[in-house]
C-alpha cells in the first residue's frame, strides 16, 4: 500500500466538543504503517553506524572477529536432529 492509500483509509473519531481525539484505519493500512517505520528505523541506524565506521572499526567500537568468535559459537545451539 502507498502513502496515499494508507492516508485514504484513515478515518478520524470526533469527541464531543467536534475535535478529533482518534483516529481509525484497517489492519492492512496500520500494518504497511508499521512496515514503513521499520524500514525507516532500520534505515537511520545504518545511516548512523555506517558513519561511525567510516573512522575505522576500532574508533566505532567494534570488537576483532577473533575477539567474540568464542562467545559467538558458544552462543549458538547445536542443531536437534
Amino acid at each position: 500500500m502507498n502513502a496515499s492509500g494508507l492516508l485514504r483509509s484513515v478515518r478520524f473519531v470526533v469527541g464531543h466538543n467536534g475535535r478529533p481525539t482518534a483516529v481509525q484505519m484497517d489492519m492492512e493500512a496500520w500494518s504497511a504503517l508499521l512496515d514503513w517505520l521499520e524500514e525507516h528505523e532500520d534505515r537511520a541506524l545504518v545511516r548512523a553506524t555506517i558513519a561511525q565506521l567510516r573512522d575505522g572499526p576500532q574508533k566505532a567500537g567494534a570488537l576483532p572477529w577473533e575477539d567474540v568468535r568464542g562467545e559467538w559459537d558458544a552462543s549458538v545451539p547445536e542443531p536437534h536432529l
